[in-house]
């Protein structure tokens, strides 16, 4: 009787959280390959649970998939992979991040321009949700106005503060920083501006090229806080816990699948490392042969220096020195190499992606932070004990190999198993909490997860009026009682003086 109670229950259960297939369309015009990367699982585990899914991007999938169309924008811009030099300054990242939102804004034309694109919106195609990324761009939203769908968005990293407005997170600087100086709090503020200011800048132009291609559409920001959930690839594990709203959910590390068989030539230098592998790679965003030469020979002296055996992303035939213990490659199956139980340690840039691998497989990281958020995750990583930074400034053969020794100490790895392990522990995988997030916003279509605090001005937030008018109050009953002892008390010991 039990077991029949048991399976009804699960079947009930099952059938409260089914939706039917649902028309999913997904708009990912930013030409960045680490951007979709993450996106690409799970949109592929969409079409693979029945839904039919539609994806506009820069990345077709080179396989027919069932349930899957693309829309493509592949070849309408050169993809934006391997342009960023090892060595930043501050001039140079001004630029960066001023050739990052122009971009953003010639993809917004490239989108629009797209004959399958604009077809989309004269047939009226009918979609249950539009998908987008939350990143410097909205020119998908005025898209999902046209097809009158909600709209859910994606992040590849922690919320940025220009997103704050928008789904009502707190204003503060105190996010991803405990107990930050003074110092750190300043540099946060003045950083934060400008960048905002660009948002807003670049926002306006988008709405610009929206208007030449519709009349209606309304401005952006108001249909960024009609956002009906915002799913972040953060988790609070890595970040710690965060003062989020309800419309966020965390949701990081769907991207991470199960690891393929790896080469036989790697897989034959990994496995026959006696002391482990550390594997080194910087992303598909920066160059590593950018590295300035005394840097390269620091970091070449300090790998050829430790035991281990070395796994290194390197785009040139070949690496200074050609340290025998150092196996170089132009492109690396990384997640396959992180899984391998003989790999001890990862030098890497801190992106997101890579460590997200990272924690899921519980390899120890050494973090030289570049650009972009990448401080961020190296602060955060380090503070949760499961990495150590070395500033690209600092680097020199002694100060890599202490930074090595402490994550290659037993103990350390140790710690890290343990992190992973907290990564790990979840009511539901990863990617059962984004695809039941997802169906979620389409099967609650009259509720709302907005809190009341979206598109209120800063000043209601922060009882500024509230304390305006408790100052006001007190300064009529201060004034008001003065009056009365000048007038009531005063005026008449005057009058009895003169009588």
């Amino acid at each position: 009787m039990k077991i029949v109670t048991a399976l009804f229950l699960t079947l009930v259960t099952t059938n409260l959280n089914e939706v039917d297939s649902l028309n999913i369309l997904g708009i990912f015009q930013y030409h960045g390959k680490s951007h979709f990367f993450v996106f690409e699982p799970y949109l592929r585990e969409l079409a693979k649970r029945g839904h039919n899914v539609t994806v506009i991007s820069h990345f077709p999938q080179k396989q027919p998939v069932q349930n899957y169309t693309d829309i493509s924008l592949a070849g309408k811009r050169e993809i934006f992979e391997s342009v960023v030099n090892m060595e930043q300054t501050v001039w140079s990242m001004i630029k960066l991040t001023d050739f990052v939102f122009k971009s953003v804004v010639e993809n917004c034309r490239i989108l629009l321009e797209d004959q399958a694109v604009q077809q989309l919106v004269k047939s009226r195609s009918k979609y249950d949700l539009v998908l987008v990324e939350a990143f410097l761009s909205d020119c998908a939203l005025g898209l999902a106005y046209k097809l009158e769908a909600p709209v859910v968005a994606l992040t590849t990293h922690c919320l940025m503060p220009m997103h704050y407005d928008r789904f009502g997170v707190p204003h503060q600087v105190l996010q991803l920083w405990p107990n930050p100086d003074f110092l750190t709090r300043f540099l946060l503020t003045v950083v934060s501006a400008p960048l905002n200011w660009y948002y807003r800048y670049y926002q306006n132009a988008e709405q610009a090229i929206l208007a030449e291609y519709f009349d209606d559409i309304p401005p952006l920001e108001e249909l960024g806080q009609d956002i009906r959930l915002l799913l972040g690839y953060v988790h609070n594990s890595m970040f710690g816990p965060q003062a989020w709203p309800e419309n966020i959910k965390e949701v990081g590390g769907y991207h991470v699948t199960k690891p393929k068989p790896l080469p036989e030539k790697l897989k034959e230098f990994i496995e026959q490392s006696e002391h482990g592998v550390i594997y080194v790679s910087f992303g598909s965003m920066i160059q590593s042969t950018s590295l300035p030469k005394h840097k390269l020979e620091a970091i070449v002296g300090a790998l050829s220096e430790l035991p281990q055996r070395v796994v290194f992303k390197w785009e040139a035939e070949q690496l200074p020195g050609n340290p025998k213990n150092i196996y170089i490659s132009k492109w690396l199956p990384q997640n396959d190499i992180l899984a391998h139980p003989n790999v001890v340690a990862f030098y890497s840039h801190g992106g997101l992606l890579g460590s997200t691998e990272a924690l899921h497989h519980g390899v120890p990281v050494v973090i030289t932070p570049v650009f972009a958020e990448q401080p961020v995750n190296a602060l955060v990583l380090e503070k949760k004990g499961f990495g150590v930074q070395m500033p690209f400034d600092e680097i020199t053969k002694d100060a890599l190999l202490e930074k090595f020794r402490i994550v290659l100490d037993p103990e350390f790895r140790r710690r890290a198993k343990e992190i992973s392990r907290e990564w790990h522990d979840r009511p539901m995988s990863p990617m059962d909490t984004v695809i039941y997030w997802t169906e979620y916003a389409v099967r609650h279509p009259n509720s709302t997860l907005r809190i009341a605090a979206v598109g209120k001005p800063y000043y209601q937030l922060s009882g500024w009026d509230v304390l305006l008018a408790i100052l006001i109050i007190l300064f009529i009953n201060l004034y008001a009682f003065v009056f009365a002892i000048k007038y009531f008390v005063l005026g008449k010991s005057t009058k009895s003086k003169k009588d």
